[in-house]
């Protein structure tokens, strides 16, 4: 098994880890017994305890090693998994939440995947390496999307006359074995993984600090729309305007997620023949102008095929991004160029929600789509004036 196969291993299998306990928090913790107040300080203690790992990870994950600091946030991951399975007090589990980065978001944005999409340019070629990106993409979007749907077996469970804890606790070992499995992968990551000249000194160029930071301005306004558009706010959208059942909001939101993965894919075959940028913006901007027009569908059948249609391009740019950082980076700098990026979206996606739900309460339901929508197209436009000349390695002449 060689370097790249083992990330795509390990990352599959964490993401499956982190959309059934997504999905299984909050039930586990109401079953314990734990009050509301007690459930938002574990899932936030957990997200803490990620957002400092990443922290951590930008500026020293090359000087510790990238193999070295995988196996330890893994390690930790699986220890806080085991320990929640077996602890009942809310202060308890938080801890055990913020030492194992227990993530409560159903999708993966932690440190590991930062050093993973470090490493992954090293296993492939310049003209492969977005290929590589979409296949690393889809294989986490499938493990978001099977992990959600084994959060169904503790109710499976119950029914074969299972204690209701038990089964949940059962799950949460299944969580440690998952995230467990990725220990021997990254033991085996060859000496090609690790970040050549990385030193205690400056970690990047000035140029690529410039570019590092100027795309992460550019970042922080899509992640902020972003926030705009999470999954329960247009959830929520869509119940409040349509009236439609949960079960039907969630099966609308499965294809999505499949839709996602696909287009994966696509996107890598349009880099070939546009380039990176433009196949970032020029699939964003229809996606964009597909969600504002949600807000004016007649009915709950014609919104869903436009939100589809929009989720079948919204992510294009994911691949795109993150083949496109790492490769207007030396490769030594691509660690902290992936840690900042990410930390830059983390922010922004945490900033927007409260204003999104007060101006749908205040001023229109469909508010944060046009929000959303309108600084997703002005992040598209300013990312295609700043970055059009500035071409990846397999993109410049000879």
């Amino acid at each position: 098994m060689n370097d790249r196969q083992r990330i795509y291993t390990a990352a599959f299998l964490r993401a499956l880890a982190t959309g059934m306990v997504g999905v299984l928090l909050g039930l586990y913790l109401a079953k314990l017994g734990v009050a509301a107040s007690g459930i938002g300080l574990v899932i936030a203690a957990g997200l803490i305890g990620a957002t400092l790992a990443l922290v951590a990870t930008t500026w020293l994950g090359d000087r510790l090693g990238r193999k070295q600091s995988l196996l330890a946030l893994t390690a930790l991951a699986a220890l806080g998994g085991l320990a929640a399975a077996f602890l009942n007090d809310a202060s308890a589990l938080a801890a055990a939440a913020f030492v194992g980065m227990l993530n409560g978001m159903g999708r993966d944005r932690g440190a590991a995947l930062v050093l993973e999409q470090a490493i992954l340019p090293s296993t492939t070629d310049d003209a492969s390496r977005t290929q590589a990106f979409a296949r690393y993409n889809v294989l986490t979007d499938l493990g978001h999307a099977l992990g959600a749907l084994l959060a169904a077996v503790p109710t499976l469970l119950v029914a074969a006359g299972l204690a209701e804890q038990e089964s949940y606790r059962g799950m949460f070992l299944v969580y440690a074995a998952l995230v467990a499995l990725g220990l021997p992968l990254y033991a085996g990551l060859s000496r090609a993984a690790e970040a050549a000249g990385a030193t205690l000194g400056t970690p990047v160029s000035p140029e690529s600090r410039r570019i590092v930071w100027k795309i992460s301005a550019l970042f922080a306004i899509d992640s902020i729309a972003g926030g705009f558009l999470g999954s329960a706010l247009l959830s929520y959208f869509f119940f409040e305007r349509f009236a439609v059942a949960a079960a039907t909001i969630g099966a609308l939101f499965f294809a999505a997620r499949c839709l996602n993965a696909l287009s994966h894919l696509g996107a890598a075959w349009l880099a070939q023949r546009i380039g990176l940028v433009n196949t970032m913006v020029f699939t964003h901007i229809p996606s964009s102008v597909l969600l504002a027009s949600v807000a004016f569908a007649p009915n709950f059948w014609v919104a869903a095929v436009l939100f589809l249609l929009r989720e079948g391009l919204v992510e294009m740019d994911v691949p795109t991004r993150q083949s496109y950082v790492m490769a207007v980076v030396r490769p030594e700098e691509r660690t902290y160029a992936s840690g900042v990026t990410h930390l830059v979206r983390l922010g922004g996606w945490s900033v927007a929600p409260s204003f999104a739900g007060w101006l749908m309460q205040t001023a229109s339901l469909a508010a944060p789509l046009f929000i959303g929508a309108g600084m997703k197209i002005a992040y598209d436009l300013l990312l295609w004036r700043a970055f059009r000349r500035l071409k990846p390695p397999e993109e410049r002449g000879p």
